[in-house]
């Protein structure tokens, strides 16, 4: 649907993670002249220490009906994948009650259908940008997704089942001898690679695409930690702690986790809640050349600069929290009898970044309440995957006035 709108000569875009800076260079390509600001810098958030993970074909729902009987069991438990503190937190409980009500099979196919056509372009948005001067490389490969036993693989084969009956073509194949696999422990004797997916270096990738925006003319700002952002008679007006505030035509709101704080009283229903995930990496005996994927522990690792890179944990607390070491020793524990050839005992480059969570597992996409001001979060585990083509579409909404198909099922109003 049109909105009849004037296409925009300047953005200020929050946030200088995957999603804001995607969102940067497209409109760029439009003709915008854009300003990123981020309150620290780029890819400073959780588009550092992510798993770097490009798996459209594992960009599904997290609330499914086995978390009606996972979740109980986990918050009894510290050391388990989902963490959710013992506190009084109204909003985190509100938040995780709507979560458990999308938690049917219902609700996981409506979604998954929702998702199915953003995923089905996600990398061929990143080729897109490849082919326009983002040096830092995606890496095609076979995921390994190891399991202790047959039954333990049930789940995740469904859901792998489902996502190519919403519409993706998703190929895995039974790996014959687990022990061509390095990394691996002997405990895991059912093992599977997912085809047609990529990774990255998530830190290199997404900082030159910053390098990319710069050359086109963008202006990034570091310590820029926006307070609000509004509109005026003459656009919108972006205020900025101790800083000067800038004027612009319209305004991305890209700030992941913090989107909460800037969306009050934008018309934004949807609740956004800080999933954090920690990750560090470790030495190994031998060069991974694949990802490895443990479900029963949701542990992902990734090569990553001559290392592996240990990624897991969902924790639900507030961004700003300080990293909890004892989630990062609950990794090591859970991985420690499954890995072969990994110092774990020897931890570098140890991160903790937020997701921002949404109760459906669809992002936040469009256009708010407030004319010129627009949102981009909301993703959850999947904003490095579907960062750009989401980038893409909604410039493409900004500077039409038309609301993208693929992009109508994730309206910021909803």
């Amino acid at each position: 649907m049109s909105t009849g709108i004037t296409k925009p000569r300047t953005a200020v875009i929050v946030g200088a993670g995957m999603t804001g800076l995607a969102t940067a260079w497209h409109l760029q390509y439009h003709g915008v002249e854009v300003t990123v600001l981020d309150r620290e810098g780029v890819a400073a958030g959780s588009s550092w220490g992510n798993a770097g993970w490009l798996t459209p074909g594992m960009a599904m729902p997290l609330a499914d009906p086995s978390l009606l009987t996972y979740g109980p069991k986990a918050l009894m438990d510290p050391s388990a994948p989902l963490l959710i503190p013992a506190r009084f937190d109204p909003r985190l409980w509100a938040f995780l009650a709507r979560f458990g009500l999308r938690a049917t099979n219902k609700a996981w196919a409506g979604s998954m259908a929702a998702l199915t056509p953003i995923d089905k372009m996600a990398l061929a948005a990143f080729d897109e940008l490849g082919s326009n001067g983002v040096t830092a490389p995606t890496r095609e490969g076979s995921f390994v997704v190891a399991f202790e036993g047959e039954k333990e693989s049930h789940h995740f084969l469904h859901e792998l089942r489902l996502v190519e009956k919403a519409g993706q073509v998703v190929p895995v194949n039974r790996l014959a001898d687990p022990r061509t696999i390095p990394q691996l422990s002997d405990r895991l004797s059912t093992v599977y690679t997912v085809e047609g997916q990529r990774f990255i270096e998530p830190g290199p990738y997404v900082e030159s695409l910053a390098d990319l925006v710069r050359a086109r003319g963008g202006r990034i700002v570091s310590g820029a930690r926006v307070t609000s952002v509004h509109k005026e008679s003459a656009g919108v007006v972006v205020e900025i702690a101790g800083q000067e505030r800038i004027r612009a035509d319209v305004a991305v709101l890209a700030a992941g986790a913090w989107l909460p704080e800037l969306s009050r009283g934008l018309g934004v229903r949807t609740m956004v809640q800080a999933g954090r995930g920690y990750s560090f990496s470790v030495a190994t005996d031998r060069p991974a050349d694949s990802p490895i994927y443990f479900p029963a522990s949701r542990v992902a690792c990734t090569p990553y600069r001559g290392r592996l890179r240990v990624a897991g944990t969902m924790e639900f607390r507030r961004p700003d929290e300080p990293l909890q070491r004892r989630r990062v020793d609950a990794i090591v524990a859970s991985v420690r009898p499954l890995l072969s050839g990994v110092d774990l005992d020897d931890l570098q480059d140890v991160w903790v970044g937020s997701r921002p969570m949404t109760p459906d597992g669809l992002p936040v996409l469009g256009a708010t309440r407030t004319p010129g001001i627009f949102v981009n979060g909301g993703h959850g585990m999947w904003g490095m995957v579907l960062g750009p083509a989401s980038g893409k579409l909604l410039a493409r909404q900004i500077v039409t006035g038309t609301v993208p198909a693929e992009i109508r099922a994730f309206d910021p109003l909803r």
